[in-house]
């Protein structure tokens, strides 16, 4: 991997893991970028932030945050990192500080796939009949494989809180996704805004980086030449 390139280091979101970035990182890789993609429990976000800072450890500084979805809170918290040198946002959250993702969700309209989530014991799953609404440009071969291989999220992640995000500190590259079902694509616009972020809009499920993973990819790029 080549020295002069920043370090790559992905966040998960909710439903998903660290291979849910499968189409971004052989080729970043191939680009001379270490990469990492961090395993979060998604018990909390300390314990999530704990992760990515795992990661961190494992590559070159400096290196770039990508966060998708609850990923996007992740690195809001992490990456004030003195390693981390910009922040790449894809359908994420990114709340400020005191300010839960709960409720940055309820400033706007419920998105469709919080009507189609399983509560068992405290952890939320995505039900069978909600897939479509979390990654509806999909085959329908791949939905049934996220659906599959989702991960189960602490209901209490959805609130909780950061003292110092990142995106006051660090510049910001977000990438909204204008079909969204899961992350209201207004809500995306709003934080993008406020973070001052170079924004990419692209017509894409919950799940650019599976849907539209060139797009997801040139935002990446334009973020590490930019570091």
């Amino acid at each position: 991997m080549s020295p002069s390139k920043p370090s790559i280091v992905f966040a998960h979101g909710l439903w998903a893991d660290g291979s849910c970035y499968s189409k971004l990182i052989p080729v970043l890789q191939q680009e001379g970028h270490e990469v990492v993609s961090a395993q979060n429990t998604l018990d909390s976000l300390e314990g999530d932030v704990d992760a990515v800072r795992r990661a961190l450890a494992r590559v070159s500084a400096p290196a770039i945050l990508v966060g998708h979805s609850w990923g996007g809170f992740v690195i809001t918290a992490a990456g004030t990192d003195d390693r981390v040198a910009g922040l790449v946002y894809i359908a994420a959250l990114a709340p400020d500080a005191g300010e839960t993702p709960q409720d940055l969700i309820g400033r706007f309209d419920t998105p469709p796939l919080f009507g189609h989530l399983d509560d068992e014991d405290g952890r939320l799953w995505i039900a069978r009949d909600g897939i479509s609404h979390f990654c509806g440009d999909l085959t329908e071969a791949d939905q049934q494989l996220v659906w599959a291989t989702q991960g189960s999220a602490n209901a209490a992640v959805l609130g909780s809180t950061t003292d110092e995000p990142a995106w006051r500190s660090k510049p910001s590259w977000f990438v909204v996704a204008t079909r969204d079902h899961a992350v209201n694509p207004d809500l995306q616009r709003f934080a993008a805004e406020r973070m001052g972020a170079t924004v990419v809009e692209t017509d894409s499920s919950h799940v650019p980086m599976l849907s539209q993973p060139e797009v997801v990819l040139d935002v990446i790029r334009s973020a590490a030449k930019a570091v």
